[in-house]
């Protein structure tokens, strides 16, 4: 069965794969083309290859032992069952895996001893969080999931921590990564690139567009206490993200207001 190019990858006329870069590669196994699609673009932007599989076959083509970093795969494959493949998976191949499951799926199961899922996201799911736990598995292999060539200093540091501009992410002092849900980091960026100027809602509303349709009222408010949360040290106290009373929010990339 033909797999999807993606790029990385290309195929020769016996089916074998050629690997034509350094980035991990995540194998894709749903059985919607729409989301294999969108799932796809999501690791590119994010630093990551993809191979796409509609199906267990697909997989089982990549090769023996499949040359890829990390199987994402959905529970409810058409006609199979995506456990099946963790559990061949894990059976042979010191692949890690992720699941993909809908509510009310047996979460144990995925898990659990017998199939040996390193994690699992249950749909609908944040694409930031989904690139947060892949990277987060990655490393618990010993795998390196930082963008090969991302210039230095394309980023915003404020505090200890840094927002990295290129690949959209929020590190610690450590290099962690923080997530952040798409609107939140938009929100952040936004102040980060407007320091020391107080921001009233409607400009921060217009900013996230789309996006707003997900909450209802206050929701600035909403999004400001749970950024508050992941960046401030005490957030009850907040020395960056503050509000000005009656006029919108400022932000300072320096505790002292700097």
């Amino acid at each position: 069965m033909p797999l999807e190019d993606t790029g990385r990858w290309k195929t020769k006329e016996k089916g074998a794969l050629q690997m034509s870069k350094a980035e991990p590669l995540i194998a894709i196994v749903d059985d919607d083309d729409s989301v294999r699609t969108t799932l796809s673009a999501l690791m590119r932007e994010s630093g990551f290859e993809a191979v796409c599989c509609p199906d267990i076959p697909s997989f089982m083509a990549l090769g023996d032992p499949p040359p890829v970093d990390l199987a994402l795969i959905d529970l409810r494959l058409r006609g199979e069952s995506g456990l099946t493949l963790a559990i061949h998976i894990r059976e042979r191949y010191e692949i890690p895996i992720v699941m993909l499951t809908g509510v009310g799926d047996e979460i144990d199961k995925i898990i659990g001893l017998e199939t040996g899922a390193d994690d699992y996201l249950i749909k609908p799911f944040n694409p930031r969080e989904l690139v947060a736990r892949i990277r987060a598995v990655l490393r618990r292999y010993g795998h390196g999931t930082s963008k090969p060539g991302a210039p230095i200093g394309q980023g915003i540091v404020f505090g200890s921590k840094r927002i990295d501009i290129q690949t959209r992410r929020l590190l610690d002092a450590e290099g962690e990564e923080i997530p952040l849900t798409n609107a939140e980091y938009r929100l952040l960026e936004y102040f980060a690139r407007n320091p020391n100027r107080v921001i009233p809602r409607p400009e921060l509303l217009e900013e996230l567009g789309s996006d707003m349709q997900r909450y209802v009222d206050r929701t600035i408010d909403v999004l400001i206490l749970r950024l508050r949360r992941k960046i401030e040290p005490v957030a009850s106290k907040p020395v960056h993200l503050q509000t000005r009373r009656a006029q919108g929010y400022i932000f300072h990339l320096s505790p002292d207001g700097s």
